[in-house]
């Protein structure tokens, strides 16, 4: 009998600004569908990137039993969690402070849910979005490894050999990538029609939490059934990586989920959120980085706190993706949503409105008016372009 060893890294996240519903329309059909199934196999495994302003809102919402059946797993060895950044932003594209401050941020809420003795050994990044510069901010914290799309080896797919311990230059971090083919499927399907053509080796995957339950309606519960399959063996990454033994050291190149060859090839691997050529996108960060700079230079603001929170919730990357109006051919729509666009522009201005600091006018004035621009080309885009269509 041929056995598939399956190392699986789930991420649970929702935007900041995610409206209530939203959020438990997700944890009643996937997360709680994936720990109570998890609870059920006890012998099963699976690596945990829990975003700290999820964590948060499950919180506030009132889903302790969830939390604690997360803290139950985790004591049980079942899942390991990773480091994260809290609120989700595209790390390469925000300079260090700003990507040092969520990262903290995210240790300083997974402590508070998980206790001080909680080790991360590995670090999600948002989007799998890579860079050089950022991993060694990565690695100068202490984590040990990184995951990445396997398009970030050498800049096209189905090019590696899984069964060796990729290290990253210079920082030593090791890394795990993940078979983009496998990953963009429902997982489980795959996985047990591999079995069932006699298949055995590695099937290593990360997807979206979401995908159990809220975005693929699994009617005749093959993930319950593939976790009881006999000719299944899950590890967590960390199990993984140690269990490898020829290393290899790699460059990888800036990349994210989503990159395309073509994209790697013109040197523009984070262009879904910050594309030269989309005006909505443009004046986003225009205003993300007036923020960050203001903020940054007020830090003894009697406002400073909210402010903070403010901008954390702003640079979140769904702000951006949703302005990118990409046709991913996915829930049979565009990557547009004005809402979500303003939401994450309203965050913004917010940001640099609540400083107190008489000396912050300048910066207020002149945010206004980009976020008046960003609101005026948002809905006419929207109503001459979308709507209806």
């Amino acid at each position: 009998m041929s056995k598939i060893t399956w190392v699986n890294l789930l991420h649970f996240y929702q935007p900041p600004s995610a409206e209530n519903e939203t959020v438990i329309e997700a944890t009643e059909k996937s997360y709680k569908k994936i720990v109570n199934t998890l609870k059920a196999n006890p012998n099963i495994k699976f690596t945990l990137n829990l975003a700290g302003c999820l964590l948060e809102k499950l919180d506030k919402l009132g889903f302790n039993d969830l939390i604690a059946d997360f803290k139950i797993l985790r004591d049980r060895g079942q899942i390991e969690v990773t480091g994260t950044a809290a609120f989700h932003p595209i790390l390469p594209l925000l300079p260090e402070a700003e990507i040092r401050e969520n990262i903290k941020a995210n240790e300083i809420i997974l402590k508070k849910y998980f206790g001080d003795n909680l080790e991360t050994q590995g670090f999600f990044l948002p989007e799998l979005a890579y860079s050089s510069e950022t991993a060694k901010v990565i690695a100068s914290l202490g984590y040990k490894w990184i995951i990445l799309d396997e398009i970030s080896a050498f800049g096209n797919l189905n090019k590696l050999n899984f069964n060796k311990l990729y290290i990253e230059k210079p920082t030593g971090l090791k890394i795990f990538f993940r078979s983009r083919e496998l990953s963009k499927s429902y997982v489980p399907e795959t996985i047990i029609n591999l079995i069932n053509r006699g298949f055995g080796g590695l099937a290593l995957t990360a997807t979206d939490a979401e995908l159990y339950g809220l975005r693929h309606i699994d009617f005749t519960a093959t993930f319950e059934k593939l976790l009881k399959r006999p000719e299944i063996r899950t590890l967590t990454v960390s199990e993984f990586l140690s269990s490898l033994k020829e290393k290899i050291e790699i460059e990888p190149l800036a990349s994210s989920w989503e990159s395309t060859a073509a994209e790697l090839k013109r040197g523009t691997p984070f262009i879904l959120w910050h594309n030269d050529k989309n005006k909505i996108q443009k004046l986003l960060w225009q205003l993300a980085n007036l923020a960050i700079t203001t903020i940054s230079q007020n830090k003894t603001d009697e406002n400073y706190y909210w402010s903070r929170n403010h901008l954390n919730r702003g640079l979140a990357s769904c702000t951006f993706w949703w302005a990118s109006a990409r046709d991913f051919k996915l829930f049979s729509s565009i990557s547009w949503n004005p809402d979500e666009i303003e939401r994450g522009a309203n965050e913004l201005i917010k940001s640099i409105r609540s400083l107190a600091e008489p000396g912050t006018k300048e910066a207020k004035i002149a945010g206004e008016k980009i976020y008046l621009k960003i609101k005026q080309l948002v809905w006419h885009k929207h109503w001459n372009h979308y709507w209806k269509k």
